[in-house]
């Protein structure tokens, strides 16, 4: 963490400390399951006893996208009451669950204070929390003013295939094109010289190289003088636990924030760090999903109605025509199962 991002306030850190009391139980997968908030509130349920029991000291919040149906009773506000007797809350989460906050009353009053402009919380918690540590920096202004500055317009490329043996190259090209030129966010051709001899660049941030080459090949300065293309890394396959690979990717986000049009692929939080750290609404790919297959008519992608990253995996009881839901969100343009925040 301290190699990626600076720390988020004055005399802080990202780490717990050493003197942490439940440092070594939150390295237990057996006890974080034991004191995880799901598990207890089905144990209470069945012992009936839940204004007799006491509070555990440690709590677990576990919302990542296999949570179980009591772990998204979370976000039901009768259950608030559960989480308040609690004094250490630990939050396992890998998505962005700010549009079922802003549905539960517990939370909406003091968020609504915190963001007033509620189409823009990422971007503001982006821009405040995840600032580029030092070396980071170094390699984002580094590649920026060696290959991007000079450019009167930059467009950034987030290509982001899940299924790459499912999901055939020419498919995605395909769609790429489709949208990148029927709204002129590229010219039809490379032979046809681009208006008033604006300089473009394009930052293409992708695991493959194969895009890159074939943008290049299209766009590059070899057959359009006015267009140059670039790409920092292409790692092959996502790195867990590598630090070299994430500091690489967190060059890439930073770099697409950079630019003035931005084109990302459908269900890619690469893709959504980067518009919102931006504050640049994306054009949104829809990548082609072997498990989701789109019309043929359907569009090759759609500007997104803001910059707000979607949610992608939020509980059944939270969607806009569940009885009861409240709050200002809609479901996601790239992720029909996903929420968003829209307005307020």
């Amino acid at each position: 963490m301290e190699d990626l991002f600076c720390e988020p306030f004055p005399n802080s850190t990202w780490y717990l400390p050493e003197t942490f009391p439940f440092r070594f139980q939150l390295q237990s997968h057996r006890f974080r399951k034991a004191y995880s908030f799901g598990t207890l509130l089905q144990k209470e349920e069945e012992d009936q006893q839940k204004k007799e029991s006491s509070a555990p000291a440690l709590l677990q919040i576990f919302l990542q996208d296999k949570y179980n149906d009591y772990d998204k009773l979370f976000f039901r506000d009768e259950n608030q009451g559960f989480v308040h007797r609690v004094p250490w809350l630990a939050l396992v989460h890998d998505g962005y669950l700010i549009p079922c906050l802003f549905q539960m009353q517990s939370f909406r009053s003091e968020l609504e204070k915190l963001f007033p402009d509620q189409e823009t919380v990422f971007h503001h918690l982006a821009k405040y929390l995840l600032s580029p540590s030092n070396e980071a920096w170094e390699h984002i202004t580094g590649f920026y003013k060696a290959y991007l500055a000079k450019a009167e317009e930059r467009i950034g490329f987030q290509i982001r295939v899940f299924e790459p043996k499912k999901t055939t190259f020419p498919a995605v090209m395909k769609q790429i094109m489709s949208c990148t030129q029927k709204h002129r966010i590229l010219p039809q051709s490379s032979e046809v010289p681009l208006r008033n001899g604006t300089s473009k660049s394009i930052f293409v941030a992708s695991l493959s190289r194969k895009y890159y080459e074939e943008i290049d090949s299209m766009y590059g300065e070899r057959s359009h003088g006015g267009i140059a293309v670039y790409q920092a890394s292409h790692e092959g396959k996502q790195h867990f636990g590598d630090n070299s690979h994430n500091m690489k990717a967190w060059m890439d986000i930073y770099l697409l924030s950079m630019s003035d049009v931005l084109v990302t692929s459908s269900m890619s939080t690469f893709g959504y760090v980067a518009a919102g750290i931006a504050g640049v609404r994306p054009w949104i790919v829809m990548i082609p999903d072997p498990y989701h297959p789109r019309g043929a008519d359907e569009p090759s992608c759609e500007r997104a109605v803001n910059i707000e990253p979607c949610f992608h995996f939020p509980p059944w009881f939270a969607y806009p025509d569940q009885p009861g839901t409240v709050g200002p969100v809609a479901r996601c343009e790239d992720v029909s199962w996903g929420l968003k925040i829209v307005g307020g």
